[in-house]
């Protein structure tokens, strides 16, 4: 019986050499963060060279974080985005108006509760769940407890502190549709990938 494909997104991509990068290295999705406080974030110019990059077997989504909706639409209008993932406290009627598939994210901390958060969303591609962080709302950096790793027939992307060296074990605890990587395949400068650390995660959650 064939294991089902664990997809891999590669967040905070900043340039197309790391977005042609990270797709011939075998990546699913490549995440572009419009989120300004972000040491991450992109221009609307900066993502339009990063999604030039990418083949179209490789799907470039667009984070957000509580955006004016007019500000979502202004990108889009500009950048070729497949799907959006929201990460603040926006309701299921923004993340949809947009007429683009959406995910929606959320921090797991101690008061977590998964089917309430899930009935909020019916209509979410995917649901991402990552380390609490009420500050960055996201790459961070820090992991949360996989023990808490919900049981549910919707799609769930794990975030939050994965890297080459614990992304299998993240995989084999919580078994989730797609996983997603950010500061986890850095070297030293925030927002520029790592080429042996991404191919190292992408063959780790292959295997795992």
């Amino acid at each position: 019986m064939l294991r089902p494909h664990v997809r891999t997104k590669i967040c905070g991509v900043t340039t197309p050499e790391d977005a042609g990068m990270v797709a011939s290295a075998g990546a699913d999705a490549v995440g572009l963060n419009f989120h300004p406080p972000s040491p991450r974030a992109v221009s609307r110019e900066a993502a339009q060279c990063a999604t030039a990059a990418l083949p179209p077997s490789v799907a470039a989504v667009g984070v957000f974080v509580d955006p004016e909706p007019d500000f979502v639409a202004a990108v889009l209008r500009h950048v070729r985005l497949d799907c959006l993932q929201f990460h603040g406290d926006e309701p299921a009627a923004l993340c949809r108006s947009f007429g683009v598939p959406y995910v929606k994210a959320v921090g797991v901390g101690a008061d977590f509760r998964f089917n309430a958060f899930a009935n909020r969303y019916p209509d979410a591609r995917a649901l991402l769940l990552d380390a609490h962080d009420p500050i960055g709302k996201g790459g961070s950096g820090r992991s949360f407890d996989w023990a808490a790793w919900p049981r549910s027939d919707r799609p769930l992307i794990l975030a939050g502190g994965l890297t080459p060296d614990n992304v299998a074990g993240a995989v084999a605890a919580t078994r989730p549709f797609a996983v997603d990587v950010a500061s986890g395949v850095e070297g030293a400068t925030k927002g520029r990938k790592d080429a042996e650390r991404v191919a190292r995660f992408i063959k780790a959650v292959a295997d795992a």
